[in-house]
């Protein structure tokens, strides 16, 4: 791998060892809201494999779920490994650098663990940010490289998202690529992406100083002056993780192709389950489909439920996909994509507890051995 030379917003403290008493994040789940949660769950599934094929008229196409082609649904889950292969590759390039006790190991339980408390516990990624957090500060690395690394990590993944709704919807919209191109799914994603990349250029030009001068300012100013220092905190330490992005990219560092894995095998998982049960619409249509249901990630549901599926299948129907097709094709994707991954994600939030609790013995046998030493 290639050596990133650390940039002075971006550096591992010698001290940095502690974090001991901080506790894993719990799920939070009590019996009330883990009852509630499980009746949300059983009603949207019931809601869209059961009821949504009899409102759109679809019984009979149904019955093609037990037709799929094996051989489909199997490149499906071997694309779906990969992706998350590119998942895990990316995670180490940008968090494992220099000594660190995150092995490949603890890289794959961090990834999954935060997968899985992402999908399942929190909207937009919180619960596997919060995670993931936790998990390399306990590691040693010192709060403010983690959140640095934790931004370069969510630009490297959505930077791929932004350009390819801007590319995809572009080109389909100008007959670059064949499919239909109505202007809401096309142009206007086309537009957000556009406008995202935008303001992460913008911010990434904020002086890297920039703190240490608006407090210097704040002391000497009033009120309005303190207020504007500490409003200035967040997008300066975006930043700097925008910038060790950068620093990746232009160090061509092979794991930021992680990202691209990710979502282009993702994305390859949905195209076989089409074939599997019939004949798969253009890739950009394809693309720009999955990209657009993704949005409803944003929505207050655990991991999407409900808001990925019916997005997805309304954003096909909208590109003259068969409704009937769509909704199986997406609903079987949605299985390997995020049903089958869940297991192994909670068995892994477990496995992390223990590979922590051994960094944790791991240190104080070493701080032991020191002070007797000394």
């Amino acid at each position: 791998m290639t050596s990133v030379p650390a940039a002075t917003d971006d550096r591992r403290a010698p001290g940095a060892m502690g974090q001991d008493d901080e506790e894993m994040p719990r799920l939070g789940l009590t019996g009330r809201r883990a009852l509630l949660f499980a009746l949300f769950v059983a009603s949207a599934i019931a809601l869209l494999y059961f009821v949504l094929p009899r409102l759109a008229g679809l019984k009979e196409t149904w019955h093609r779920l037990n037709q799929g082609d094996p051989w489909w649904l199997g490149i499906a889950l071997l694309f779906e490994a990969v992706s998350f292969f590119g998942y895990v590759w990316l995670f180490r390039t940008v968090f494992v650098r220099g000594e660190t006790r995150i092995d490949w190991k603890a890289s794959y339980e961090i990834s999954m663990a935060g997968l899985a408390a992402t999908r399942l516990f929190a909207a937009a990624g919180a619960g596997g940010i919060a995670l993931t957090a936790w998990a390399l500060r306990r590691s040693g690395m010192e709060a403010r490289v983690v959140a640095c690394r934790m931004v370069a990590f969510l630009v490297l993944l959505y930077v791929v998202y932004m350009l390819a709704l801007i590319v995809d919807g572009l080109g389909l919209r100008i007959g670059l690529f064949p499919g239909s191109a109505p202007f809401g799914f096309t142009v206007v994603p086309a537009i957000f992406g556009a406008v995202a990349i935008g303001v992460a250029a913008l911010v990434c030009l904020l002086p890297r100083d920039v703190e240490r001068r608006l407090e210097h300012w704040a002391h000497r100013g009033g009120r309005v002056a303190r207020l504007m220092s500490k409003a200035v905190t967040a997008p300066a330490s975006a930043a700097s993780g925008l910038r060790t992005a950068v620093r990746l990219i232009v160090a061509r560092e092979a794991g930021v192709l992680g990202a691209v894995l990710w979502w282009g095998f993702d994305i390859a998982t949905l195209w076989a389950c089409f074939h599997a049960f019939g004949e798969a619409p253009p890739w950009a249509v394809v693309v720009m489909a999955y990209y657009v249901g993704m949005l409803a990630n944003t929505l207050p549901l655990p991991g999407g439920i409900g808001g990925v599926d019916g997005g997805m299948i309304g954003t096909f129907i909208a590109f003259d996909v068969n409704a009937g097709l769509a909704v199986i094709a997406v609903l079987v994707y949605r299985g390997f994509a995020f049903w089958l991954p869940t297991l192994p994600g909670a068995i892994a939030y477990f496995q992390l507890r223990r590979t922590v609790s051994g960094w944790r013995s791991a240190r104080a046998t070493a701080q032991a051995q020191a002070q007797a030493r000394a």
